[in-house]
């Protein structure tokens, strides 16, 4: 299972002087190859008094992959967990949601005719209330229409049919999961979004956290955010991943494990075996719910795996760095990962763990397989395999919501290995399935009343989405299952 290791004293170290620190050298766009390390000028903390030589000499402090990057972006020579510093930040998030309320603090604190930072680094996608006749929703992205045009930004993943979704060829869909497939998510930089789960995009090596509309507005007038650095803890995922394992069992044990406060303002890193033969999109499911343990951020060390998703994506140059070998985590997490089951998370709380197996007797009304957790291509082909294993008819009504137009349109195109050339679409008609429905949030968050496949009654639902508390998919009696889209298809 896993084991704990107490919290390790901080190094310390003190810079008299500017030094120089070598950085692991850029990467070029579409390389996936490291070049000579380049050399970067830090700036060090001011001068003190100083010693005598024979208690100096070369000092180097060792520091986690989220003390590097933070350290950069405020330009340090070393951070130690606990220090608030001013950080410059890569790429700025918003949503349907929060967006009205960022641009209003925005406009409110820097004038109506005040610019945003960087045109270029403000990217904003409505994803969350679209496909609804609810007034108020829609004149949300109306808002962010009219505020995009008034400042000419470059990435804003506009809606206007949405009586169908295929005619708006610049609609995305679910923000972390456009963000990553648009190349927005860089190993080594820091990515700020108005929503929880921006630590998705943790899984290319960067330091990505949710933050609220105020940060957010200054954020976007300044470019800048006062971030206080976290300690980080460790967890080392080993062993051979069984074939009824997904990540999303793996991140449900771990919040079980340690709960839904175990990793408060902390960051968690995953690494190991384990995490490594993980493609991008299921370790984006491990770092996606780091925020349902309370952490901070959610981190992976960038790789081939990172580097070759990259390629084609983005044209921006990216520096990953690493963890120090003598870096000190707060704690450390060891799982055997060969030795464990599928897992599910019991209403109304994501640690409230119990095998699968456990809630066979569990009679449920519906299952629903979307989100930035759980509605990605690699969800929907592991969905499928289920239904066509089993060749029966779902007992349930059961929704997909593909998270982005590229997903909707590989339920629709790829073949699902062993079926002989049939689409996953092909296998969810064939199983009984709603057909799936346009992509977006969907009923993860609730939303309007007509939103599809929200719970406006009191259901019982099996769900790949990321929190079952009360009232989350709608209604405050009904009762969710987390779990992962094998667990959810053969609960279906």
């Amino acid at each position: 299972m896993a084991s704990s290791i107490s919290a390790a004293a901080k190094a310390s170290a003190a810079f008299a002087q500017k030094k120089e620190l070598a950085a692991p050298a850029p990467h070029r766009a579409g390389s996936s190859r490291r070049t000579k390390p380049c050399r970067v000028r830090a700036v060090a903390s001011p001068a003190r008094t100083p010693r005598a030589p024979s208690s100096t000499g070369s000092v180097k402090t060792a520091m986690t992959m989220t003390e590097k990057i933070l350290a950069r972006a405020s330009e340090r020579a070393a951070l130690e967990p606990g220090e608030n510093v001013w950080v410059d930040i890569d790429v700025l998030m918003t949503h349907d949601v929060c967006g009205p309320g960022t641009i209003g603090i925005f406009k409110k604190e820097f004038g109506e005719d005040a610019k945003v930072w960087d045109r270029e680094k403000v990217v904003i996608i409505p994803d969350h209330y679209i496909f609804t006749s609810d007034e108020r929703a829609n004149r949300n992205v109306d808002i962010l229409r009219d505020f995009c045009l008034e400042q000419n930004i470059k990435y804003f993943y506009d809606i206007k049919d949405l009586s169908d979704f295929r005619a708006n060829p610049d609609y995305k869909g679910v923000c972390h999961i456009a963000l990553a497939q648009e190349g927005h998510c860089r190993p080594g930089e820091v990515l700020l979004g108005t929503d929880s789960h921006t630590c998705n995009a943790g899984a290319f090596g960067q330091f990505a956290t949710g933050i609220g509309n105020t940060d957010a507005g200054f954020v976007m007038g300044t470019g800048k955010a006062l971030l206080k650095v976290p300690p980080t803890i460790r967890f080392v995922l080993d062993g051979e991943m069984p074939p009824y394992l997904l990540a999303k069992d793996l991140i449900l044990q771990i919040i079980g494990e340690i709960s839904v406060s175990g990793a408060t303002y902390k960051s968690m890193e995953f690494v190991g075996s384990t995490v490594e033969s993980l493609t991008m999109e299921e370790r984006m499911t491990l770092c996606n719910m780091v925020v349902e343990a309370g952490g901070k951020n959610g981190v992976v060390p960038a790789d081939e795996t990172t580097f070759k998703y990259l390629e084609g994506r983005t044209s921006v140059d990216y520096q990953p760095v690493y963890s120090d070998a003598e870096a000190r985590f707060f704690s450390d997490y060891r799982f055997d990962v060969s030795k464990l089951e599928p897992v599910v998370a019991k209403p109304h709380s994501p640690d409230n763990r119990a095998l699968a197996r456990e809630c066979k007797d569990v009679k449920i009304d519906r299952v629903y397989i979307g989100s930035c957790t759980g509605g990605k291509t690699e969800d929907f082909l592991a969905a499928a395999k289920v239904f066509l294993a089993s060749g029966k008819k779902v007992k349930v009504p059961t929704f997909l919501v593909p998270a982005t137009q590229k997903v909707w349109m590989d339920v629709y195109s790829l073949p699902v290995p062993g079926s002989g050339g049939k689409t996953c679409a092909q296998i969810f008609e064939e199983a009984g399935c709603d057909t799936p429905a346009s992509p977006n949030c969907g009923a993860c968050l609730g939303g309007p009343r007509d939103t599809y496949a929200r719970m406006n009654e009191p259901t019982v639902c099996v769900s790949t989405t990321n929190r079952n508390f009360p009232g989350r998919m709608g209604h405050k009696e009904g009762q969710i299952y987390l779990a992962s889209p094998y667990t959810a298809a053969a609960s279906a």
